[in-house]
């Protein structure tokens, strides 16, 4: 039969817009669709240029590349040698993205020995594929952020983040980190266009939005005539919230800088290419006697045995606990040239569900980057490469001046809601000496870098006011939030259905360059890869995490798991968790992929 490309195979249709004007929240949980099958004949033509390098996962968890890499390649981050023998510590600390490399940062300043391990090489996670805006104008809103937490817990949110922000700056200026970073305001804007039924009604609900993070102590006003220098398309969207003194910066720039620092300090030591498959305390501590340790297990056997230990990957490396409190999305990035200085250089928001983002990175001495992102949707639930084509006609609709052709990069990320709209920072449900970094809300640059500190404070015994806020254990919050969280696990459980359908018929379906999971009824359900050659590869199907079956991604050539969001290169790596072990693999032709990709 006719080879078609597929893309993804859990596709559902798009929700209508509400009919209130809404705050900028993740996308709602979308009716299941009739089909688990999205055969899509332009997938090919659309799709973004991708490695073809068999390390590049390694690099990166996607296999589109950000636009950071324009100044800063992969080749040129630090690089770091896996570990190869036992150690002891006092803080070990899994993940090596913002979360982990700020939580070292803070505790190495304070004197504490540190060991930092990252699965695959540092920065190769969501911290490399962000867009990096780094702001306390919170994704959420602080009206919806205080009806969980009231008024004392969104001005928390508003001081810490504020901090969070600031400490970036602090500490590029200190370690003199050319890191483009700066201050610069940002603009909320409404989704409609002037003369739209809602344009109005979404001012009004902006105007209120600013009045109420004026009373919190940020920087905001409401602007009815706001104009975005450079906004010259015939798209009118004038007026707006305007949150001052907000930032951004060069994500890895910075963070390079950082491990460069730390890499020079004595009590400071870093492994690569290390997997961790467990983490776990040992020992017996009650009523003040005995005492606890936490050891690491690696998949390569070494162990490192610490005092206390940091889950800093995105989600915790386990089944169920504080992951049924969290959503998974995937947010997708363009990157277009515009000519220097035809852009005002801000933040920009609009008041969609699943809204626009936009900022301006250096290019060239010709041109400047327009970063622009948008059009979440759940891990595995919906098709993939078409966002990239909404977001760059979105962008030439209202900034013409942008440079004609495709789109320099496009690339996409993931983003782990919580439920109650705070990341979950400090010491993991059950634990006395694990602590864990979850949750970013699509703000996980500063969360990352509040958790060093709220970190670093726990292990120290400093009181933290900010604490209470991100404590994993809270409990109001969480109950308010009840209905949307079984809401959310009605829908993803409904996603177990995938065991009864099948992708493909034949592997004759699939084009080289594309992937699906085949089905058959005498068998388990198997990850097929046809590479660029023809070849076929093939793996289980199921998440080593709660037996998901994964969906192909085609604008990442990955298989994504649409129960818990954890996803795996077209190798089989696993590159996001709560999965720790990769897919594995059924044939030899997978088995060779997959450690030429390690």
């Amino acid at each position: 039969g006719q080879a078609l490309e597929l893309s993804n195979r859990c596709t559902n249709k798009s929700t209508p817009l509400p009919s209130t004007p809404p705050t900028r929240l993740r996308s709602q949980p979308l009716p299941l669709s009739s089909s688990s099958r999205a055969f899509s004949s332009t997938t090919r033509a659309m799709a973004t240029p991708t490695s073809t390098d068999p390390q590049h996962t390694m690099h990166t968890s996607g296999a589109t590349d950000p636009v950071w890499v324009h100044k800063l390649p992969y080749s040129s981050l630090p690089q770091f040698a896996p570990l190869d023998r036992n150690l002891e510590t006092d803080v070990v600390i899994v993940g090596a993205g913002i979360a982990g490399i700020s939580t070292a940062y803070e505790l190495v300043r304070r004197g504490k020995q540190v060991v930092l391990v990252e699965a695959r090489d540092v920065l190769s996670g969501e911290t490399g594929r962000t867009s990096g805006h780094l702001t306390n104008d919170l994704d959420d809103g602080y009206t919806e952020i205080a009806k969980k937490h009231g008024e004392a817990g969104a001005r928390v949110a508003a001081e810490s983040h504020a901090w969070a922000r600031d400490r970036i700056g602090d500490i590029a200026a200190e370690l003199a980190i050319d890191c483009e970073y700066r201050r610069l305001p940002a603009y909320d804007v409404s989704q409609y266009p002037v003369g739209h039924v809602k344009h109005d009604s979404e001012l009004d609900f902006l105007r209120k939005e600013a009045e109420y993070q004026q009373k919190l102590g940020i920087e905001t006003r409401f602007d009815k005539n706001l104009r975005v220098k450079g906004w010259n398309g015939a798209v009118d969207q004038r007026g707006g919230l305007v949150a001052d003194n907000q930032a951004t910066f060069h994500p890895t720039k910075y963070l390079a800088g950082v491990l460069n620092w730390l890499r020079i300090q004595p009590n400071f030591q870093c492994f690569a290419r290390t997997r961790v498959m467990a983490v776990e305390e040992k020992g017996i501590e009650l009523l003040g006697m005995g005492h606890k340790t936490v050891q690491v297990s690696t998949e390569s056997g070494h162990t490192i045995r610490a005092e206390q230990a940091v889950e800093a990957t995105c989600v915790p490396l386990q089944k169920l606990s504080v992951i049924t409190e969290l959503e998974f999305f995937r947010s997708y990035c363009v990157a277009m040239r515009v000519p220097r200085g035809s852009v005002e250089d801000c933040l920009l928001y609009d008041n969609a569900d699943a809204y626009k983002y936009v900022r301006l990175t250096a290019c060239d001495e010709r041109d400047d980057y327009l970063v622009v992102g948008g059009c979440d949707h759940k891990v595995g639930q919906e098709d993939t490469v078409p966002r990239f084509a909404e977001l760059e006609a979105w962008t030439r609709e209202r900034f013409p001046q942008v440079r004609p052709g495709p789109a320099d990069y496009r690339w996409s990320g993931q983003i782990f809601e919580p439920v109650d709209f705070m990341a979950f920072i400090g010491k993991n449900q059950g634990c006395g000496r694990i602590y864990i970094v979850t949750g970013d809300s699509g703000d996980g640059l500063t969360h990352g870098v509040l958790a060093g500190r709220l970190i670093a404070d726990e292990i120290d015994g400093v009181q933290n006011d900010w604490a209470a806020l991100y404590n994993p254990n809270r409990v109001a919050s969480i109950v308010k939030s009840l209905p949307s969280m079984v809401a959310h696990d009605l829908q993803i459980n409904a996603q177990y259905k995938r065991f009864l359908q099948s992708d493909i018929a034949d592997i004759e379906d699939l084009v080289p360059g594309s992937g699906g999971v085949l089905n058959t009824k005498l068998g388990k359900p198997t990850a097929i890869y046809k590479d660029d050659s023809g070849k076929v590869h093939s793996f289980s199907a199921l998440c080593p995490h709660l037996k998901g079956v994964v969906c192909w991604n085609a604008a990442e050539k990955s298989f994504d798991c649409p129960v818990h969001g954890s996803r795996f290169s077209k190798e089989g790596m696993c590159v996001i968790g709560p999965a720790k072990a990769n897919l594995a693999p059924q044939d030899e032709a997978g088995k060779t992929e997959q450690e030429a990709a390690s």
